[in-house]
């Protein structure tokens, strides 16, 4: 068995031999055999102990074993102790779970603080036929199915390529002792239910059922690679620049729902949400989706993905006679007299205002439900939200319109258009010219 350990480190590259190793060690058969065989491999290990006082004399006597086996291995031995229970409910999760997390915050804060390579635990071949039983029982996808992997950032797993009869029958030939945990034979856990209760049953219908379930897995850990490669080529070609989604580019892939939910999910939209997503792609535009940190807009031809901000100021007073003023946008003002050699130039980032038209101080806010201006070279009036869907503007586009205004008259669409009442014109004396610089535009 050492050999197959050896190789199955080698193949997946989970060790080297210059810097010491963390081994999670329970007193447990699995993981004294993994003990056992990284020092008989020559790896420089530190046993690793977690009290959990869950079993009043029993996790005492784990305790006590573990230090004296690490101790006749020479191996050093740290130990922590935990009150698992207060923990679990302070948190309003399981003692499974809060276990879990207590373990491995330990195992990382000790192994950073060794200058450890790797956290080597002990979970086997049938742990991992255990855990896609698990997660097929409990709704999952190629991922959940692919079982528990050799490798999860400073957590390895040289273990997995042994069965749990392979452990203790290596373990027996050896005479090496270990112990067992009492709760491993209680089925109140789903773990144990299903290695104790379903297991057998399986094996009823075939003895080897744990070998082709480890097979199968081994299979679709394969095909989750080609699909992650697929993910990410997705990923290149479907997401364009500035977090927008093409909606014509996805749904040439096959199967895009599945693609968009991947998509997705580093946002933290939910399966049920991606699914609602897809369905609004054929219909009309507007509609809103939110995860806890995103907010998603199903355009014209595209999905619009921005993060959700939190409230913030959304009106700002400005004299007038800043030279520059910097806020979520940033905006120069000059005051010009006409002369004969006064000269505009067209370009929709300045304003040319008539100074005597205005009243000041001048406001700077974004828009809403009713505003209206008179587009310059016009005569009557429009509403802004006319304005944006004659200009094809997205959601997100008019949210990032702001507006000055002077009272309650909108001067300039900020880096759009002016208001015609306050334009320049041949009676004109005195220009306000604004420049506005749309590369400094900043998140409210």
């Amino acid at each position: 068995m050492r050999d197959l350990v050896r190789a199955y480190i080698e193949k997946y590259q989970l060790l080297t031999e210059n810097r010491p190793v963390l081994v999670g060690v329970s007193g447990g058969a699995d993981s004294i055999a993994l003990l056992t065989i990284l020092v008989k491999l020559g790896y420089s290990c530190i046993a690793a102990h977690c009290n959990f006082h869950l079993r009043g004399d029993e996790s005492l006597r784990d305790e006590q074993f573990t230090a004296d086996y690490a101790c006749d291995l020479g191996v050093p031995f740290l130990k922590a102790d935990f009150n698992t229970g207060q923990y679990a409910a302070e948190r309003h999760i399981s003692i499974e779970m809060a276990a879990r997390e207590l373990r491995y915050n330990w195992f990382e804060e000790q192994r950073l603080a060794l200058g450890a390579q790797a956290i080597a635990v002990a979970h086997h071949r049938d742990d991992s036929v255990e855990t896609l039983l698990m997660n097929l029982v409990r709704g999952t996808g190629i991922r959940g199915l692919s079982g528990i992997r050799p490798k999860n950032g400073y957590v390895v797993r040289p273990l997995l390529s042994v069965s749990r009869n392979e452990i203790l029958d290596w373990l027996t030939v050896r005479h090496i002792s270990y112990i067992t945990d009492s709760t491993n034979l209680s089925d109140d856990y789903t773990r144990n239910f299903i290695r104790l209760r379903v297991l057998p049953l399986l094996e009823e219908i075939n003895p080897a059922v744990k070998t082709a379930i480890a097979r199968t897995s081994d299979h679709l850990s394969a095909a989750e690679n080609i699909y992650l490669y697929v993910v990410e080529q997705a990923r290149r070609e479907v997401v364009l620049s500035g977090n927008r989604i093409s909606i014509e580019a996805l749904m040439c892939y096959p199967s895009p729902e599945t693609i968009l939910y991947e998509l997705l999910k580093p946002y933290d939209f939910s399966p049920v949400i991606a699914n609602d997503i897809y369905s609004a792609l054929s219909k009309e535009s507007g509609k809103i989706f939110y995860s806890s940190t995103h907010r998603l807009v199903k355009d014209r031809k595209c999905l619009l993905l921005s993060s959700v901000e939190k409230e913030s100021v959304c009106e700002y007073v400005l004299s007038g006679d800043e030279e520059k003023w910097e806020g979520p946008v940033e905006l120069s003002f000059d005051k010009v007299v006409i002369t004969e050699d006064f000269c505009i130039r067209k370009d929709k980032n300045i304003a040319y205002l008539d100074y005597d038209k205005l009243r000041f101080p001048l406001i700077l806010r974004t828009w809403k439900e009713g505003d209206w201006f008179i587009p310059f070279g016009m005569k009557g009036r429009k509403k802004l939200s006319d304005y944006f869907s004659d200009r094809k503007f997205s959601r997100l586009d008019k949210e990032r319109i702001w507006l000055l205004c002077s009272g309650d008259d909108i001067l300039w669409i900020v880096g759009e258009r002016p208001d015609n009442r306050f334009c320049i014109d041949k009676a004109t004396k005195n220009v306000l010219v604004v420049n506005f610089f749309p590369t400094k535009v900043l998140s409210v």
